[in-house]
């Protein structure tokens, strides 16, 4: 038992290693200005009156003119770009707040209708809502005909 327990130690060890390595390559590139932008907190629901998803995506401080959307099957992409700050004259002490382009793409776990999907952008949120395909009832009674020849 001892050796499976010292391969899990070290596992989360290296595990731990790795997180802080990549972190800080990544908040380097970050405050560098050559990150490749940068993807918005969202948070995916369905309601059922009427039946639809729900996208609400945190885009704080962007212009909603900048924000696009595309609908693609059971994708919806959300892509735009926060204006970056002109740094003249400012020493930065902490650079937190994402700048540069922005991409999302949600995975939806249904049908939805894409031509009736509505947006709106308040208090830095933007919430998207897709109408769910209806389907129909799963089981369905076939009558048989026969035809009055053969009786």
């Amino acid at each position: 038992m001892a050796p499976e327990r010292d391969l899990f130690a070290n596992f989360e060890r290296m595990r731990r290693e790795m997180d802080e390595l990549l972190g800080n390559v990544l908040e380097r590139t970050r405050l560098s200005g050559r990150g490749g932008g940068f993807s918005p907190a969202v948070d995916v629901y369905y309601v059922d009156s009427p039946p639809r998803a729900v996208v609400e995506a945190e885009l704080a401080g962007i212009d909603p003119d900048a924000v696009s959307l595309e609908i693609r099957g059971r994708e919806l992409a959300i892509s735009g770009r926060r204006r970056v700050q002109e740094a003249e004259g400012r020493l930065y002490q902490q650079v937190e707040v994402e700048q540069g382009p922005l991409r999302r793409v949600v995975q939806l776990g249904a049908d939805v209708r894409g031509e009736q999907a509505r947006a709106v952008y308040e208090d830095g949120i933007l919430r998207v809502e897709l109408p769910l395909v209806e389907r129909g009832p799963r089981a369905r009674t076939v009558p048989i005909d026969v035809p009055r020849e053969r009786r």
